[in-house]
């Protein structure tokens, strides 16, 4: 039997482990754990600048928490992922792994709910699209216990229950007589969803995981140039003339 020392393994094996056996996670090599930090670490500090952004363009006390719920939640799921794979990656604080690595994947119900907060909210989207936007923000709440209890255990339902809660809501929106922003919106929505492909493709593409992380950031950005150009500032304020308040 001839032994692979780290000089004479694949190529491919530098990029890419096998993949995941059952329930366990899959284990990153060194160039995908530094991956997978960079390509989401690199956009905390915009995120921080994209708050402020909000905060300054919003005219309205509604503006307002919708500025700092989406901003917060941008912040938070560019950090907790770094922060997950940054632990992951140096091996140190090996105990508050677990907790991170549920931060990291409750976040995204977090997210899914704050990016189609301002749409529900901003908007004069009448008695359904509060119920919609009530109903979003239990789904979040229940996706978070879904991943407290069942982390990597039901790997096919939870991503069943990103996309349900990342569609469905979607309806509401496009249901609403104003129109502006939902062709950014559209083009988000197709690159989150295009990007799930690489998120379940750990161990058969190199550098799946980060890849996934780059579709996040190109649906990220699509969503909140909507938010931002269509949605905040003084043009804007009353538009949603059917809502009475948060």
């Amino acid at each position: 039997m001839v032994c692979c020392t780290a000089e004479h393994r694949p190529i491919k094996s530098r990029f890419m482990n096998r993949p995941a056996v059952g329930n366990n996670p899959y284990i990153p090599t060194p160039l995908e754990h530094i991956a997978n930090c960079v390509t989401h670490g690199l956009l905390i500090v915009p995120s921080l600048f994209a708050i402020l952004i909000l905060l300054r363009l919003a005219d309205s006390p509604l503006q307002f928490v919708n500025a700092v719920v989406y901003g917060l939640a941008l912040i938070a799921l560019f950090t907790l992922s770094t922060s997950f794979h940054l632990l992951a990656w140096t091996g140190k604080l090996r105990s508050l792994l677990h907790f991170f690595h549920v931060c990291d994947r409750a976040v995204i119900y977090f997210f899914i709910a704050a990016s189609y907060m301002p749409w529900l909210t901003l908007r004069d989207s009448g008695a359904l699209g509060q119920w919609v936007h009530g109903v979003t923000w239990v789904l979040a709440l229940m996706g978070t216990v879904f991943s407290c209890m069942f982390l990597d255990r039901c790997k096919r339902l939870e991503t069943s229950l990103y996309l349900i809660m990342g569609i469905c809501p979607s309806l509401s929106v496009f249901s609403m007589p104003c129109t502006d922003g939902l062709k950014e919106l559209s083009i988000g929505g197709a690159v989150y969803i295009a990007g799930v492909f690489f998120f379940k493709s750990d161990g058969r593409i190199p550098f799946a995981h980060a890849t996934w992380h780059l579709f996040v950031v190109v649906g990220a950005a699509f969503h909140y140039y909507a938010v931002v150009t269509y949605l905040m500032g003084a043009r804007h304020d009353g538009i949603a003339a059917g809502h009475s308040g948060m």
